[in-house]
């Protein structure tokens, strides 16, 4: 790709933007939210058009006019949010377009067969090819969309956040597929906010920042602290601020709490001024755990004592007693994607903003305003719509309600999930001003740097069951690992 530029009405999204990448190769593709990224795939997919630019394809001229052209032209794209058909079959999904056929009539054998093969080919064999997608664990569903790229022959994949959602396990399951698709020769485009993922498969990388090209380099020869300065254009001293914690008073208890499936057992004590992490295997209950609390999910057994306030809740009894949730899933759950920024700032306490049951408009502007400037959302202004904007502004503006509710305890589940580094440096910042003021932080996430890095104290979830949370200079990823895995 060069020179490849492209304008939405006075959004120059990107501008002279030049990308490489060799067969055989892990080229990774680096930068912020809102940098260009998905913008500069969608013009490689045949989803846009550029502006200005060529595109060469294995020496050839290469111009799709749509994503059926790139795909068969041998461009594959595996979204973060996989493009499957869950009641199909995997052997169904896997030649999706693709299906032998005579006089009308799909070859059933022949799909199997094919399917078997790719899957085979990606280190799968003994998979099932019957099962309905939607039975598969997640970690097997995206084997399922790149064995779809094998059987298509595809020559370029683009991997586009390929472990956000996966285990340690199951995302070094991944990395054996990227290494099976690197060998037979397949030009692999990875994105990733994850560095140490970067630096374990990646040949080469490239960096874009507002829309432009700034550089391209072997991995082997740039640290990651110089790739997070060439992503933000400028140095972060610190990626992890903790400023110096006081714990006060307790403001929740559990105790041997037991949910309708998960969690099975789980007690645990947060106090003011205090961020406290939970460690686990997807699926072990932490998200489960954060949604008892909250309201969200029955309490089977057990007690929550918020503040002074004791037993089951609604949401909306648990919003009144000062705690908040920022939900894993903002797209789902966290946010109204085709409502305004200020509209999702504001929707849990509008009584602030006007009289007798009203809300002022010019009121609710303005604190939307407020909140943008404090948390720098890139945004046109507090009108915008939220599903417009980049996912870590999505975030900001998910973490900006519960701060401007007032919460005392932020329950956050995956707050920097699928985000850029200098967005998840902004959201650790938050979250250690919010221990500093006083508030409890209650911290999900499945990346272990991230909570040796922010928290205070550590607790591992296995199978349901919550151990005993201890200091993180009492522990490291190593033991964090022996204990969500049972080892």
């Amino acid at each position: 790709m060069r020179g490849v530029s492209k304008r939405f009405g006075a959004t120059q999204a990107l501008d002279a933007v030049d990308l490489d990448v060799q067969q055989g190769e892990v080229h990774a593709l680096l930068g912020e939210n809102g940098s260009g990224k998905s913008t500069l795939m969608r013009v490689l997919a045949g989803a846009i058009p550029p502006d200005e630019g060529e595109m060469v394809l294995d020496g050839q001229p290469y111009r799709p006019r749509n994503p059926i052209d790139a795909r068969r032209a041998g461009i594959a794209m595996i979204h973060q949010e996989l493009s499957l058909c869950p009641d199909l079959s995997v052997a169904e999904n896997v030649l999706l377009g693709l299906e032998d056929a005579s006089q009308g009539v799909i070859r059933k054998g022949r799909t199997r067969q094919r399917a078997q093969e790719a899957l085979a080919r990606l280190g799968y064999p003994d998979l099932d090819v019957d099962l309905p997608v939607r039975r598969l664990p997640i970690a097997v569903r995206q084997i399922v969309e790149i064995a779809r790229s094998v059987a298509l022959g595809s020559k370029v994949v683009v991997l586009d956040e390929p472990t956000s959602s996966l285990t340690q396990e199951d995302a070094a399951r991944l990395f054996s597929v990227v290494e099976v698709l690197r060998r037979e020769g397949h030009a692999i485009v990875y994105i990733s906010h994850f560095l140490d993922e970067i630096k374990r498969i990646g040949d080469r990388l490239t960096v874009l920042r507002d829309g432009r090209s700034v550089a391209t380099r072997a991995v082997t020869e740039t640290d990651a602290d110089e790739m997070v300065s060439l992503m933000v254009g400028r140095r972060i001293d610190t990626m992890y601020p903790r400023s110096s914690r006081t714990p006060g008073e307790e403001i929740l208890r559990i105790e041997g709490l037991q949910g309708e499936k998960r969690p099975t057992r789980a007690s645990l004590s947060l106090h003011r001024g205090e961020v406290l992490g939970i460690a686990g295997l997807n699926g072990s209950g932490r998200t489960e755990l954060l949604r008892v609390i909250f309201g969200l999910d029955a309490i089977r057994s057990g007690r929550v004592r918020v503040g002074h306030h004791e037993g089951a809740a609604k949401p909306a009894r648990r919003w009144e007693e000062g705690l908040g949730l920022l939900s894993e899933d903002r797209k789902a759950e966290g946010l109204a994607l085709g409502m305004t920024i200020a509209d999702n700032l504001t929707l849990t306490a509008l009584d602030r903003l006007g009289r007798h049951g009203t809300v002022s408009p010019g009121r609710q502007l303005a604190t939307g305003q407020e909140w943008v400037s404090r948390l720098a959302v890139r945004c046109q202004g507090p009108t915008q719509a939220v599903g417009e904007l980049s996912g870590g502004n999505q975030q900001k503006v998910a973490l900006a309600r519960l701060l401007f509710h007032g919460v005392d305890v932020l329950l956050l589940d995956e707050p920097t999930r699928g985000i850029d580094v200098g967005s998840k440096e902004q959201i650790y910042g938050l979250i250690d001003q919010a221990a500093l003021e006083g508030k409890a932080v209650l911290m999900v996430s499945s990346y272990l740097p991230e909570l040796l890095g922010v928290c205070d104290r550590i607790a591992v979830m296995h199978k349901g069951v919550l151990g005993e949370a201890v200091r993180v200079e009492e522990t490291d990823s190593e033991r964090i690992i022996r204990e969500a895995t049972g080892a």
